[in-house]
């Protein structure tokens, strides 16, 4: 049996992960999954090829989430785009997905 769950998926810089982690674990998601990557946006193209003076820490990840609950998945996307994507790079949406073991996504 499947059942309906929403997918919390942000796309941003490397700089601001721990922030994001903080938000999603006060909302009470019980696991994520980080994704390092790189791309082209309106802030350029993104690439952990090319050396940097600040490192790695403007380097994409995508960072997902899947809970059961779509009110705690819509605080989650709306806090991290008033408090974070102000001042950084980003983008954040929400989907609706099946799941299987609904225990392991909360409430």
């Amino acid at each position: 049996m499947t059942y309906k769950a929403t997918e919390v998926t942000i796309v941003t810089e490397k700089v601001i992960q721990d922030q994001i982690v903080a938000i999603i674990e006060a909302e009470g998601a019980t696991g994520y999954t980080v994704i390092e990557g790189s791309g082209k946006g309106r802030h350029g193209v993104r690439t952990h090829a090319r050396p940097s003076v600040a490192g790695d820490a403007f380097d994409i990840v995508k960072i997902e989430v899947i809970l059961a609950n779509r009110a705690a998945a819509e605080r989650i996307a709306e806090q991290v785009a008033d408090k974070l994507f102000t001042y950084y790079s980003g983008i954040v949406y929400l989907e609706e997905v099946e799941i299987l073991r609904r225990s392991r996504f909360g409430d």
